[in-house]
């Protein structure tokens, strides 16, 4: 339903630096550079943009979940971003409150987003 969406960074190079980490665990990676913003996807497409910030107030909090294939992926998405210095604010777990098969994980990007990674296929992986 959406084809991309951005957020800016007030570091983009730290911000680039955790997404290319914790985006490649989920199998996307950089598919545009044009300097002040760099585009995540596959295929040639960047359905993900972060670009940089250089207003004079804080950027607000959002909330952005990337689609993983598996909790494999989730739990290395949360493994690399706690690397980085990411803020855990939930380890990788099923979310039955969602429905039975949500498994995601959630941390803080560089610049104080909640991030998520989730597969809608349970625990196993």
């Amino acid at each position: 339903m959406i084809d991309h969406f951005g957020i800016t960074c007030s570091d983009l190079a730290a911000s680039s630096r955790f997404y290319d980490a914790v985006l490649g665990e989920l199998g996307f990676t950089r598919q545009m550079d044009v300097g002040e913003a760099i585009g995540y996807g596959t295929e040639g497409h960047p359905d993900f943009w972060i670009s940089a910030w250089s207003g004079p107030e804080v950027n607000r909090e959002m909330h952005l979940a990337f689609s993983a294939t598996d909790a494999g992926s989730v739990r290395r998405f949360h493994e690399a971003a706690v690397r980085l210095g990411a803020e855990s604010l939930h380890e990788p777990r099923l979310w039955p409150e969602y429905h039975p098969r949500y498994f995601g994980a959630f941390v803080r990007d560089p610049d104080g987003n909640n991030v998520e990674a989730v597969t809608h296929r349970g625990d196993a992986g």
